[in-house]
């Protein structure tokens, strides 16, 4: 079981419903969400376009949300727009990855340390790392003093530390296609194993599942690569990899199928705590915001947005764990 600081354990409470499930809000998209704007909208969209969308999901959807999630660079106006209720994580790294060198290192935000993110109310820090537990030693050790770094930071200033995982294999370019959905699961659950170890300081791993749910059998329209069977057994096997609260991002897929996937997680025994869901929820907001103004994205939000969120949260009551079943305080 994890021991975390009174500090950390009230922040931990901040971020989570009254039943201690973590049912988060994610609007840290950078340089992706600014494409999905230009690219809905006839006009250039500067940086002002990117700060009100996040203005609108933090105002409209937060009172539906435990907790959101935000980046300095562009959501510190979102951030005083949140409904009381929701609780405050920051995104501390650079957004993407220098392509030009191999291993997808990791980068943090030169303006912002964890002192100045709490400073700014943040009641955790979340880290995104890209993993391939197979790359060569050498980037992977750098990854590891690299997160060893944060942990610290963040234990110095007793604010959780939310480390979010998505794994790759250097040698495969499609990480959609089916050769990485066959190595997906050794990917997802290595990198979990790896940074549950208590030298990392970690508070809670955000993590993808530890399969492509468009090659399950019954999930997927062509050649599956995994029964049901295999694929519970690898959601199970997950949970067991990590004695940490760890929650379920969304990566991009529907809302429907990200529900899906959570009822199917739980029928596998997967003990998660929640979820730290983005695109899923809000992405279709984007083109009547980009291509027809607030107001179109205003009303997309407090209906099909509204809708998503809520349905979301009642497949989290029933099919996570409270986070409580893993923590205690310190004595």
């Amino acid at each position: 079981m994890l021991e975390i600081s009174v500090e950390k354990y009230q922040a931990l409470e901040k971020l989570s419903d009254k039943d201690g499930f973590i049912s988060a809000l994610a609007i840290d998209q950078r340089g992706s969400l600014k494409k999905m704007i230009a690219e809905a909208s006839s006009e250039k969209v500067g940086n002002e376009g990117i700060i009100n969308f996040k203005k609108l999901i933090s105002k409209e959807l937060t009172p539906y949300a435990s907790s959101i999630l935000l980046d300095p660079e562009y959501g510190i106006p979102a951030s005083k727009l949140r409904e009381s209720n929701a609780g405050l994580l920051m995104a501390y790294e650079k957004t993407g990855y220098d392509a030009s060198e191999p291993g997808r290192l990791p980068d943090l935000l030169e303006d912002w340390s964890v002192k100045r993110l709490k400073a700014e109310g943040v009641d955790g820090v979340k880290f995104l790392l890209y993993y391939d537990v197979d790359e060569e030693q050498k980037i992977n050790e750098f990854k590891h003093v690299y997160m060893e770094r944060i942990g610290s930071e963040c234990m110095a200033e007793n604010v959780p530390f939310f480390l979010e995982i998505v794994t790759y294999d250097s040698k495969i370019e499609d990480a959609k296609g089916k050769e990485y959905a066959k190595v997906k699961p050794h990917k997802v659950i290595e990198a979990m194993r790896e940074f549950s170890k208590p030298q990392y300081n970690v508070d809670v791993l955000k993590v993808e599942v530890p399969v492509n749910m468009d090659y399950v059998e019954g999930f997927s329209s062509e050649d599956y690569v995994y029964t049901k069977e295999e694929a519970q057994t690898y959601f199970k096997e997950q949970s067991e990899a990590t004695e940490l609260p760890f929650i379920f991002l969304s990566a991009g897929v529907t809302a429907k199928l990200f529900q899906e996937t959570l009822k199917f997680a739980y029928e596998a025994g997967s003990s998660f705590n929640g979820v730290l869901c983005g695109r899923a929820t809000w992405k279709n907001a984007v083109e009547p915001y980009a291509s027809k103004g607030k107001e179109a994205g205003q009303k997309w939000l407090r209906t099909k947005g509204k809708a998503n969120i809520q349905d979301l949260n009642e497949v989290v009551k029933s099919t996570a764990i409270p986070w409580h079943d893993k923590v205690k305080v310190q004595k």
